[in-house]
């Protein structure tokens, strides 16, 4: 599928942002994220989480620590396939995909997934993440 400039920057974008989550970036996710930033995922329950703070709290969760000393830590690695995306305006999008998380498990190679639509608005000249749904 032949992408657009705009497609390829908001894919850009939102790939930067995954990475922050691996990274556990708390200020670099923040800065992607608009303050009433809502979400459906699988920790709120059912619930829609709204602001900034529920997602805070699992980035100031320590990190696991490597499961024997010595071991290299390999850092997870993240990227999107199937990716769709819908141009509501100039301003607003919506980006869906699949998510693909790769990392060891007890010492093994493994591959998660999950499915995520993130809508990105352009708020003050600068795109924003306005709501996340992820199952």
């Amino acid at each position: 599928m032949n992408q657009s400039p705009r497609d390829r920057e908001i894919l850009a974008l939102n790939q930067a942002m995954l990475e922050s989550v691996v990274a556990g970036d708390w200020g670099t996710y923040a800065s992607f994220c608009s303050e009433d930033l809502t979400c459906f995922e699988a920790e709120t329950n059912g619930v829609l989480a709204q602001g900034l703070s529920f997602h805070q709290f699992y980035f100031d969760l320590p990190a696991e620590p490597a499961n024997n000393p010595g071991t290299k830590v390999v850092k997870p690695n993240v990227s999107m396939a199937g990716t769709h995306v819908r141009w509501i305006s100039e301003e607003a999008v919506i980006l869906s995909y699949t998510r693909l998380t790769q990392k060891l498990s007890n010492g093994e190679p493994v591959t998660a997934n999950c499915c995520e639509s993130r809508t990105w608005q352009k708020l003050d000249g600068t795109w924003k993440q306005v709501h996340v749904h992820r199952s």
